[in-house]
């Protein structure tokens, strides 16, 4: 996500908060900008792309050498990542500047009641509001600390917001609502952060921000209160990491710590897709309902890990809305003359959105006059740019190559187009589909339940360390999990991993199975009887011929435990949405492996995170 940073104190604040910034750069971001108050006013910068651009106006145009300044990396999700819409956004009589992560759920509404009153929005994004609405509170507010407090108990949604006051110069107001935010304490001045990597070079004393909160810094302390002005304290705590290891938050590796954002990412992407009346409501959906209703078809490409999260699209839009579907691989669409009409939806999914054969296979749909949606994760890219909608996927920026997060939101963007599509096409009832929205709401909770049984997992990575081929099996929604299993294994460990249709086994791949040889089993939920039966009949062929069982069970299910070398339950959920869960301890299986092994984790040899060429 975005990266954050605030300052009051004796130093020049442009050095501490473009510093700071500058170490928050492995978070990924496509603008920047900073604001600084003095003697009563705003004074503020702001470019697209990367910091440099940002250096390079305050070179040309210096900003005045004041103590007290905030300043924001955006990973643009609300409006396109431009001048306009970088941050920090400042109020209608420049009295608030504001910067903020995460999503305002209700900006449209709060947007609304703004223009109403006569206040003009200088940018398309949802952050706007909150300065807006900040300054208006300032009319009868005694500080800015109290008008937050106010502001926030309007807001819904996940947020961080950090706001200076003009005619306070020495004091900034944040406030935290499940999204990540961290104070920085010193002597004679204190400091605020995404991380800690926004300090860590000044001060290794923080304090911990709970659910709910506004703090409050200046030169002379920090004050905590909730959304309700009742007072409330942090969790003070000693940073011992390194600068390298505080931008990963205390994790060896990038990957690793992009593992266990997933709770967080999963929720995000979940965040504004129901409206007030209960419909679903997608980011961009340029296509209209009629559009939708005359779809006969669908087509999803994609690469890679985005290739098993479309194999998982097709039964949930198949199950849901009684669509025929189509998974192909990007590189060999347009190669050979897919039937495309008018009335077929191409869903191209790509983590970056640049990458080269998903983008010139949409090119390819768009030539047959071909409907296309993107499922994505960065704003502005050129395959949501090309296409006729997009499903923006909030997970964030990901620095390791071998995707994880990126995964995981893919598969909650697609089980949104599945809902919405039945929801438009009538094939599923709105209680039908809130059940399943609010399934979908309590993933979050069930994939942190499995990132709290990492040492399991680890422990059995460290009984594995010598192995050098391991299989992965799964059936129905399972399959693509094997599959991106497998992918982990191949990606980080460089050994031989094989991802199969449980059924399709006895047609040749047992063949590999030797004695000793690790196999992976994803077991479908116990309510898919005869699913789950002829599962349960793989793995005892497999462990007949001396394969070494690591099975991923439902929680309850004692009918696995008798052909299981090693269980890994995970918690009851509908077979559709089991993926969200099951491929958890795969991704720290591959993970920790590798590390044991001495890989680099999240600079794997050979690959890149975007392939940008055919």
């Amino acid at each position: 996500m975005c990266g954050i940073v605030g300052y009051v104190g004796g130093r020049p604040a442009q050095g501490v908060v473009i510093e700071g910034l500058r170490r928050l750069e492995y978070r990924g971001y496509d603008s920047a900008g900073i604001a600084l108050v003095d003697g009563g006013t705003i004074v503020s910068d702001k470019r697209a792309g990367k910091l440099a651009n940002l250096e390079k106006a305050i070179g040309e145009s210096p900003l005045p050498q004041v103590t007290t300044g905030i300043g924001h990396t955006r990973w643009a999700t609300h409006g396109a990542p431009t001048d306009r819409n970088a941050h920090p956004h400042v109020s209608q009589h420049r009295r608030v500047a504001v910067v903020h992560n995460g999503i305002l759920e209700n900006f449209a509404l709060l947007r609304a009641e703004l223009e109403h009153a006569g206040v003009e929005m200088a940018s398309e994004t949802d952050t706007e509001v909150a300065a807006h609405l900040l300054e208006r509170e300032l009319e009868t507010a005694p500080d800015l600390t109290v008008a937050m407090q106010r502001v926030c108990q309007r807001l819904e949604g996940a947020f961080t917001l950090v706001a200076v006051d003009a005619l306070d110069p020495d004091r900034v107001v944040a406030a935290r609502r499940n999204s990540p935010l961290v104070v920085g304490l010193g002597e004679g001045e204190n400091f605020l952060g995404s991380d800690v990597a926004a300090f860590i070079e000044h001060t290794r004393e923080a304090l911990e921000l709970g659910q709910d909160q506004v703090v409050t810094i200046t030169r002379e302390g920090v004050q905590v209160s909730g959304f309700d002005g009742s007072p409330a304290q942090g969790r003070q705590y000693h940073v011992d990491w390194d600068l390298s290891a505080a931008e990963k938050d205390g994790h060896d590796w990038f990957m690793r710590k992009e593992i266990f954002e997933q709770p967080r990412a999963v929720a995000d992407s979940l965040l504004g897709r129901r409206g007030a009346d209960g419909q679903l409501q997608l980011d961009e959906m340029r296509l209209s309902d009629q559009d939708l209703r005359d779809i006969d078809k669908i087509i999803i490409i994609a690469a890679g890990t985005s290739f098993y999260a479309g194999m998982v699209a097709k039964y949930a839009i198949e199950h849901w809305c009684r669509i025929p579907v189509e998974v192909e691989l990007a590189s060999e669409f347009r190669y050979r003359d897919p039937i495309l009409t008018t009335d077929t939806l191409v869903v191209a999914i790509s983590q970056s959105g640049e990458t080269a054969d998903t983008l010139q296979a949409i090119r390819h749909a768009r030539v047959q006059r071909s409907k296309v949606l993107a499922i994505c994760n960065t704003n502005g890219s050129t395959i949501p740019r090309e296409s006729d909608g997009v499903i923006y996927t909030h997970a964030g920026p990901e620095i390791g190559v071998a995707s994880t997060k990126g995964f995981l939101t893919q598969l909650v963007a697609c089980y949104l187009l599945a809902l919405y599509l039945a929801q438009i096409k009538g094939t599923r009832f709105g209680d039908e589909i809130s059940q399943v929205m609010d399934q979908l709401d309590d993933m979050p909770g069930h994939v942190q339940t499995m990132l709290d049984k990492a040492e399991e997992v680890y422990a059995l990575a460290r009984d594995h360390v010598e192995t050098r081929s391991v299989l992965f099996l799964g059936r129905h929604a399972g399959y693509p999990v094997a599959l991106e299993g497998a992918l982990k294994l191949k990606e980080l460990a460089y050994i031989h991993a094989e991802g199969f249709a449980a059924g399709e086994l006895k047609h040749g791949p047992i063949a590999l199975v030797e004695e000793g040889l690790p196999v992976f089993c994803v077991v479908p939920p116990q309510g898919r009887d005869q699913l789950h039966d002829k599962m349960v009949s793989g793995i005892q062929e497999v462990r007949a011929r001396g394969a070494r069982t690591l099975c991923i069970a439902e929680e309850g299910d004692a009918s696995i435990e008798p052909y299981a070398d090693a269980l890994i339950t995970v918690p009851s959920v509908p077979v559709l949405l089991q993926p969200l869960v099951a491929v958890l301890p795969l991704q720290l299986f591959a993970c920790e492996l590798a590390t044991l092994m001495g890989h680099d984790v999240d600079q794997p040899r050979n690959l890149a995170k975007s392939v940008t060429v055919e």
